[in-house]
């Protein structure tokens, strides 16, 4: 399981706004390149982002959709990418002070082809993803502040 964690200079609720923006994980998810449709009530359990992934002309079209959420601390998500699968990713958010909050980051395969590959594998790929994906989130949340 890939983890990563950054302390954004932006309150916890700032975060949290753009994670429950859908139509924002185009801008923070690294790979993400074209938000088709977000469900309304995003981010509630069920709900999906209809994104595709690449560079044009080579997208693939999938979905992103909610697991678990417990707003405004935690979001789980079931992250699909035909045809490598399907990734579990988690993002909990805790204020360490009024403008710093902690984004914690975890993703595992658990889904599709990827899944052969050995944990430590998973990480080498994942690692630099995640930690740049925190940081767009990152610079999201302070354009809020």
């Amino acid at each position: 399981m890939a983890e990563v964690t950054l302390n954004i200079e932006a309150p916890a609720a700032h975060v949290w706004d753009v994670l429950a923006d859908g139509w924002s994980y185009g801008g923070w998810v690294v790979g993400a390149s074209h938000i088709r449709d977000v469900d309304t009530g995003w981010p509630k359990p069920g709900t999906r982002i209809h994104h595709s992934v690449g560079p044009w002309p080579l997208v693939i079209d999938d979905v992103t959709e909610v697991v678990r959420c417990e707003a405004p601390t935690l979001l789980e998500l079931d992250a699909r990418l035909w045809p490598a699968g399907a990734a579990r990713i988690t993002f909990v958010l805790r204020a360490r002070s009024e403008s710093l909050t902690e984004v914690h980051m975890t993703e595992r395969v658990v889904r599709g082809p990827s899944t052969i590959l050995p944990n430590v594998v998973q990480d080498l790929l994942l690692t630099p993803r995640n930690k740049e994906t925190l940081h767009r989130l990152g610079d999201l949340a302070k354009g809020r502040s």
